[in-house]
């Protein structure tokens, strides 16, 4: 499954690691956009866990199913 999570901070690319498989984007308006696949709700947890533990400001979390499972019969 394919997330967004949005946060008012600016992260930059130190943070890769630190919350890696997602990607970091910065935005015009000061906030960070991390995206891409996590495995589970776990590996969702972890991350957001992160955020909380790193005192972030959560803005939004989006989830965005994957194209590679749509219905192969159409």
């Amino acid at each position: 499954m394919q997330y967004q999570i949005k946060i008012r901070q600016t992260l930059d690319e130190t943070w890769n690691e630190w919350f890696a498989p997602l990607a970091i984007h910065r935005e015009s308006d000061g906030s960070t956009l991390l995206s891409g696949d996590l495995a589970d709700q776990t590996a969702l947890h972890s991350v957001l866990n992160k955020i909380r533990n790193l005192n972030l400001e959560l803005l939004s979390v989006t989830s965005i199913e994957s194209t590679e499972h749509t219905d192969e019969t159409k």
